[in-house]
């Protein structure tokens, strides 16, 4: 059932909103939005709920729901289990960004009954289904205090879309490559005492357990993936791989 107090305006920003998420969401199936909904707890009762709260030109809440293939991939992938909320917050933010200029939180992964729920109980909370067919494989949902008013300016085309064309289906680690990760480079590392640590004042040197020359470490949430030398790129520091770290090798 249609939410009853939100205009056709608003309902079509949320769909909007959904859309936009859609773009930038990772998924092994080509989904589509549907038609928005009143917000409940039930709206998709698997997998798992990102939430975040949003102000700006416009403030509330937004909440995806993402199948349990997307979770289990991230929990899975050969570099490790990946941050459920780092592979949503680009979806988060799109739809947020629909509104106009937006900050948005860093976002809480929640169980999906649990973070419907509230939102539920917020006034005016919409969802729009994300479906396949007639499956329901993932849910945006929202609430803004207050909604924008007919004729307010707003980020986002108020037009709805026509449905997104199929695509090729995507599983396991083949719907992460979208999904943007931290690099981190490591030179070394030591072990210092607390009384070393209050010790150190500006000009002290801190030997690390590497020689000079040798390679760095690069790294992708906190696992070892490569090595290389550090050179300098357009007056920035960059590493040049010289070695493919093999998964169970990290250590050697």
């Amino acid at each position: 059932m249609t939410a009853p107090t939100i205009t056709a305006p608003q309902l079509a920003l949320a769909r909007n909103a959904a859309d936009a998420a859609l773009g930038v969401l990772p998924t092994s199936r080509p989904l589509v939005a549907a038609e928005p909904i009143a917000a409940t707890a039930d709206a998709l009762t698997e997998g798992q709920a990102v939430t975040a709260r949003f102000s700006g030109a416009a403030a509330g809440e937004v909440v995806v729901v993402v199948g349990q293939d997307l979770a289990d991939a991230l929990k899975e992938s050969p570099l490790g289990e990946l941050d459920l909320t780092a592979a949503v917050r680009p979806a988060l933010e799109a739809a947020a960004r629909v509104f106009g200029p937006v900050v948005l939180d860093p976002g809480v992964v929640m169980e999906p009954q649990v973070a419907l729920s509230a939102l539920a109980a917020k006034d005016d909370a919409v969802a729009v289904p994300l479906v396949e067919g007639n499956e329901i494989r993932a849910v945006l949902a929202l609430a803004l205090n207050p909604w924008p008013t007919a004729g307010a300016p707003v980020g986002g085309n108020v037009a709805v879309r026509d449905a997104a064309p199929a695509v090729q289906l995507r599983g396991g680690l083949d719907m992460l490559h979208d999904v943007e990760m931290e690099v981190s480079a490591e030179l070394g590392r030591t072990r210092m005492s607390v009384r070393e640590l209050l010790s150190l004042t500006p000009g002290a040197i801190v030997e690390l357990d590497r020689a000079a020359g040798s390679p760095a470490d690069l790294l992708v949430n906190g696992r070892l993936i490569a090595r290389g030398e550090v050179v300098v790129v357009d007056e920035n520091f960059g590493i040049r791989v010289t070695e493919i770290v093999a998964p169970g090798t990290e250590r050697e």
